[in-house]
C-alpha cells in the first residue's frame, strides 16, 4: 500500500457541507435538546457551495473531515457523506464527553495532521475556529454560504457541543 502524500483539504460539516437550519429549533429551547439536534443531522440538505468546493479540492488533495459532532454520530455522518457523493476521507469527531470549545479542539487536530502533511486549507463556518486556525498559521476558507445561527455559535464556543 502506498502512503498518500497529497496535501490535505480539511472540511467542517455543519453549516459548511450540510445545512442545519431545520434542526436549530432544538438548540433554542431550554434545556437544549442535543440528542434530537444530532438525531436530525441525517436529514440535513447539502450546501452546494461547500459540496462543490470539497469535490474540487479532492482533485488535488486528500479530503479530511473535521467536525465538532460527537463520536456517537459517526455512522450517520459516514452515511450522509456517501449519500451526497462526497469523497471518502478520514473523519475526526469530538469525543462524546469532550466539551472544549471548537476553536481549541479543531486547531489541536489540525496541528496533529500538519506534523507530516501539508494542510492546503481548512474550510469552516465558525468565525472563532477560522480566526484560531489562521492565528496558528493555517490557510482558511471561511464558509459564509450558510445562514449563521447564534444558537449554534454559542453551542460551539461555550458548550463545546458541535
Amino acid at each position: 500500500m502506498t502512503r498518500d502524500t497529497r496535501p490535505l483539504a480539511v472540511f467542517d460539516l455543519d453549516n459548511t457541507l450540510s445545512a442545519t437550519a431545520h434542526r436549530q429549533h432544538f438548540l433554542e429551547r431550554r434545556p437544549r435538546d442535543w440528542d434530537a439536534f444530532f438525531a436530525a443531522a441525517p436529514d440535513d440538505p447539502p450546501l452546494e457551495e461547500g459540496v462543490e468546493l470539497c469535490r474540487t479540492a479532492a482533485e488535488e488533495c486528500e479530503v479530511v473531515y473535521l467536525t465538532g459532532r460527537p463520536e456517537r454520530c459517526r455512522r450517520a455522518t459516514v452515511a450522509w457523506l456517501a449519500a451526497q457523493g462526497l469523497p471518502e476521507g478520514r473523519i475526526h469527531m469530538r469525543g462524546n464527553r469532550d466539551f472544549r470549545p471548537a476553536r481549541i479542539t479543531k486547531v489541536e487536530v489540525l496541528r496533529r495532521l500538519g506534523v507530516d502533511r501539508e494542510i492546503r486549507m481548512l474550510v469552516d463556518d465558525d468565525v472563532l475556529v477560522c480566526d484560531a486556525a489562521e492565528a496558528a498559521g493555517f490557510t482558511v476558507v471561511r464558509a459564509g454560504w450558510a445562514t449563521p445561527s447564534e444558537e449554534l455559535t454559542h453551542a460551539q464556543e461555550r458548550e463545546g457541543r458541535t
